[in-house]
């Protein structure tokens, strides 16, 4: 563990002296309270002595924390110039262990970053935490486990388990693909300002190979296809890839009469396959 300096001064005080005030189109809401931080920051086991990618680092909160637990580097994606400002003083404060990178985080090409990160630690702005999820689902060579916040919802929609209302496309694609699992809610005092839900951290472990063989471009148009029109029957949601979907479901071994909520991963992978 490395502690930070003393001298850094509070996060309040950062705020008013680089007149910092949370954007909505940014989808900034920050976290202030370092004792808060840090249990994010170790909520995906030990990073000491590891690089972290971390998105939207507002005024540095999570990121002191990150560095307080022992990340040996934080790469810090921000494109509000008022905060990299406020990270430069905690950068020159930190010589040589904080990387900024003035960005769009749906642009940053995670493999060109130096140095290369190998976990994502990142309360995610709530207006692109979807999309960056799944362009992270993209490149999970790259992470050992990615301990991501969203708002609730989507939280419960990415673990959620087959036959309830939560599960769905979010669910069935991260799920192929890792572990995933509800660590811990925050309330929404502890942000400033304070959004209107409250916040879930999640916890996604990359496996080693997907829970089932399937094409991912393949998987993907079942999956959308069948929660397109969740209440209907497979039988008729699945007539937009299929020009016999009884035939494709018989050859997956699954009954027309089933709706995309009842299936698990591993019978949407089935259902992949008999696609192609």
């Amino acid at each position: 563990m490395n502690d930070l300096p003393s001298d850094l001064p509070p996060l309040r005080e950062v705020l008013a002296r680089h007149g910092i005030r949370a954007t909505k189109t940014l989808g900034q809401n920050f976290l202030l309270d370092l004792n808060l931080t840090r249990k994010i920051a170790r909520a995906g086991g030990s990073i000491d002595g590891q690089t972290v990618l971390e998105i939207g680092p507002g005024p540095g909160g999570l990121t002191r924390a990150l560095l307080a637990e022992g990340a040996s580097h934080v790469v810090a994606v921000e494109r509000d110039r008022r905060c990299l400002a406020a990270l430069e003083d905690l950068a020159t404060a930190v010589p040589g262990r904080l990387t900024l990178v003035e960005a769009d985080a749906l642009e940053v090409d995670e493999y060109a970053l130096s140095p290369r990160p190998s976990r994502i630690v990142a309360n995610l702005p709530y207006n692109i935490s979807t999309p960056l999820l799944f362009k992270w689902l993209d490149r999970l060579e790259l992470f050992e486990s990615l301990t991501l916040m969203f708002q609730k919802e989507v939280a419960q929609r990415i673990i959620a388990a087959p036959g309830g209302k939560a599960y769905g496309r979010l669910s069935v694609m991260v799920q192929w693909r890792c572990r995933a699992a509800a660590l811990f809610d925050v309330p929404p005092r502890a942000f400033t300002p304070a959004p209107k839900v409250t916040s879930t951290v999640i916890g996604l472990e990359p496996r080693s190979s997907p829970l089932a063989s399937a094409d991912a471009s393949s998987l993907e148009a079942v999956v959308a296809a069948a929660f397109g029109q969740r209440r209907k029957m497979l039988r008729s949601s699945l007539k937009q890839i299929s020009a016999d979907p009884a035939g494709l479901l018989a050859a997956a071994g699954l009954e027309p009469t089933l709706r995309a909520e009842n299936l698990s991963v591993a019978q949407f992978c089935a259902l992949a396959r008999a696609a192609v």
